[in-house]
């Protein structure tokens, strides 16, 4: 049976795109071999940025998902049984190949995803960086020894593996999110099956076959790429096979799956939607305060859990904030994120695109006023102009959704009580954002405020090095950090009599 490759796929494009597209796998890869999808079905992967087909990749069936857990379920035993020196190297080596083909792998993000390239090499970096991080993580697991209290025995404590794992990663970020749950894996010493997002799975898939490289065994890492993602992973979630969930993506969709990791109480993370708000007092250095804004808003496009949705400024500077944020935000290039100089690239697909004319044009019909943009781009591809709204009201439907995208709404405040109400009032709890010189002010709104992170005086908090997740509706579990590979780990305790 012949898996088709991207190779396949006649399109007018540059000698460099040509060469990535024909290189990255479209199969998926089940116990250590690429193959086709049941009935040789497949599904188009888009290029955003024009709407021309880039690939077409194996589309899996229910009976694809089990034949990948099963080859996860059979190397489990045996991978749990490798030392930990073996998983650094592994990971260590996945990360030397992610660095050196760096630019390939930016650019396939680019074409499937839209990104500018220098984003893109910035996600690659990011990427990689999981591996580093957790690679050391695989030699620092730890355990326990300690007397009984009342004597007579022993308490040993000692962690492993939890078992298989189902990973599903959205498309904003279709590497690092990968490697941010496939990195704790291989080194707590468990096996999965990713399920990439359908808008975005080639960047998985490539780095598929950077870990086959760097020595992971046969099964350890199975791919599953599929339009019906409900179909092909209810069953495995339902089948008792696998003993962990980690899901990125929509609070909805989340919930519908720890409804079904129930049925057999699976261990789960997640880290769903956000809603994230962004405060700037009248005290804050107002240069400082836009730069973090613009990072805050507009990595990504805006298409990213952590963007600042709200932002609110204190009334005496806030002004002068939306009158610098819209020069700021004006004066971005947009287009292709192949091409030199883009700062903002394509929205995925034409129902974001729509969800954010939707929410802007209801913050204008109920009084937000329009400092810059406002608009779909001219051309093909799914562009969205730089946006700032000013005086967006609390019952503007923007105010309560994610915008992912472009858009950035801003609303004045007065006190500090009254801004850290507004900003808990939400049922998402990913990050905050503050920016004041003011150390006990400061120290006070973050202990204040509802979030599982909160940047101060910054405008970007994810770091391999830290723990990354929310509260609320906005999630379970942290990944990152000594506390991500936790979430791949069970603790035994060994009660020994004397």
């Amino acid at each position: 049976m012949r898996v088709s490759t991207s190779a396949d796929v006649k399109a007018a494009r540059t000698d460099d795109e040509a060469r990535v597209l024909q290189a990255t796998p479209t199969g998926l890869l089940i116990g250590g071999r690429w193959t086709a999808a049941a009935d040789d079905a497949t599904f188009d992967v888009l290029d955003p940025s024009t709407g021309d087909l880039l690939a077409k990749v194996a589309d899996a069936s229910p009976q694809d998902g089990a034949r990948a857990l099963d080859a996860a379920v059979m190397t489990q035993k045996e991978f749990s049984a490798t030392s930990p020196r073996e998983r650094y190297d592994i990971l260590m080596q996945a990360y030397g190949l992610l660095m050196e083909r760096i630019d390939d792998l930016a650019l396939l993000m680019t074409l499937e995803m839209g990104k500018p390239l220098a984003e893109a090499r910035g996600e690659i970096t990011y990427a990689a960086e999981f591996f580093r991080h957790f690679a050391s993580e695989a030699l620092q697991i730890d355990g326990g020894y300690q007397t009984a209290p009342a004597g007579g025995a022993r308490f040993l404590v000692t962690k492993q593996p939890v078992g298989p794992c189902l990973l599903i990663t959205p498309w904003n970020f279709p590497m690092a999110m990968g490697t941010r749950k496939i990195g704790p894996a291989i080194a707590a010493g468990c096996t999965s099956v990713i399920k990439p997002a359908h808008q975005t799975p080639l960047s998985m898939l490539a780095l598929g076959g950077i870990l086959q490289e760097a020595g992971v065994p046969d099964g350890v890492v199975n791919i599953v790429t599929c339009m019906r993602a409900g179909e092909v992973m209810e069953p495995m979630i339902r089948s008792g096979k696998a003993r962990k969930l980690s899901f990125t993506g929509s609070t909805k969709v989340g919930k519908v799956l720890l409804e079904q990791c129930a049925e057999r109480v699976l261990r789960t993370s997640m880290e769903l939607g956000g809603n994230a708000p962004l405060i700037v007092f009248e005290d804050a250095d107002l240069d400082e305060a836009i730069a973090g804004a613009m990072a805050a808003k507009m990595r990504n496009m805006g298409e990213a859990c952590t963007a600042a949705n709200r932002i609110y400024v204190q009334e005496k500077v806030a002004d002068e904030f939306g009158r610098r944020m819209a020069e700021a935000m004006s004066g971005l290039k947009v287009g292709r994120g192949t091409e030199d100089g883009v700062d903002v690239g394509p929205l995925i697909d034409e129902a974001g695109r729509r969800k954010v004319v939707d929410l802007v044009a209801d913050a204008t019909s109920r009084g937000a006023r329009v400092l810059t943009g406002g608009g779909t781009a001219a051309g093909p591809g799914f562009f969205y102009t730089p946006t700032v709204l000013m005086d967006v009201p609390a019952a503007a439907r923007m105010t309560g959704e994610e915008i992912f995208g472009p858009v950035a709404s801003i609303t004045p405040f007065g006190t500090e009580d009254e801004v850290v109400a507004a900003a808990n009032d939400t049922a998402y709890g990913l990050v905050s954002y503050v920016f004041t010189n003011d150390l006990r002010r400061a120290l006070r709104v973050a202990e204040a405020l509802e979030s599982g992170m909160v940047g101060l005086n910054q405008g970007v908090v994810s770091n391999p090095a830290a723990p990354f997740g929310g509260i609320k509706e906005s999630g379970l579990g942290r990944e990152g950090g000594s506390n991500g590979i936790d979430e791949f780990l069970e603790v035994k305790y060994i009660g020994i009599a004397l």
